[in-house]
């Protein structure tokens, strides 16, 4: 997939004012501080089209942008950074929930991950979230560039089983990235284009 054209739409907590436009949605979420800022410009080719910064915890809105005129890309607020006061953490947990729960347009959310550490207990118990309430998603192994290529995939390797020697049957399909390098750009472009046109041609045969 080629990004033609990668704009900001709106920012807000509601989901009942998320966009009304009949579009595919992929929502990004992960940890504070996990590159998901800096992986969101990569992949759409822009310096700041999401805000980067230093301090842990600045997304804290739903943020709505359009890809190629076609499909939207959501950048959701981290989960489990500690300086957040426990009255936003409730308002993040609850809209971040309620977005899942109720967003239709969402064909996918994202789950990023820092594949230098251990699997922590908050991302495990958000993806079991995800899997009991049936919300299809695939996992994002950030920061690839801070390790050496064997131990890239062992780390990736002992996550995934980590996941199947709990609830989970079959591991999530996985990315692995570096925004620093690029590394799995053409991928998960490529997966996202692969559902769209999925999504696409599921609404041109309900209308024939």
């Amino acid at each position: 997939m080629k990004i033609t054209s990668a704009e900001f739409v709106m920012s807000n907590s509601s989901v009942a004012k998320c966009p009304n436009e009949p579009l595919p949605e992929y929502a990004f979420i992960g940890r504070s501080n996990v590159g998901k800022s800096s992986l969101i410009n990569m992949l759409m080719e822009r310096k700041s089209l999401a805000k980067t910064s230093g301090r842990p915890g600045k997304t804290q809105l739903i943020n709505h942008f359009k890809v190629n005129n076609n499909w939207f890309l959501v950048d959701l607020p981290g989960y489990g950074y500690a300086r957040v006061s426990k009255k936003d953490k409730k308002v993040f947990q609850k809209y971040i929930t309620e977005y899942f729960e109720e967003r239709r347009q969402l064909v996918c959310g994202f789950v990023l991950v820092d594949i230098r550490h251990e699997p922590q207990p908050v991302d495990l118990e958000f993806m079991e979230w995800l899997g009991t309430h049936q919300v299809p998603f695939a996992i994002i192994f950030t920061k690839a560039d801070k390790l050496k290529p064997t131990v890239i995939e062992k780390q990736a390797a002992t996550y995934l089983q980590k996941l199947l020697d709990g609830a989970w049957e079959e591991a999530p399909f996985h990315f692995i990235t570096s925004s620093t390098n690029r590394m799995g750009k053409d991928e998960l472009l490529g997966y996202i284009d692969g559902i769209n046109k999925g999504f696409f041609a599921a609404q041109t045969s309900s209308k024939n």
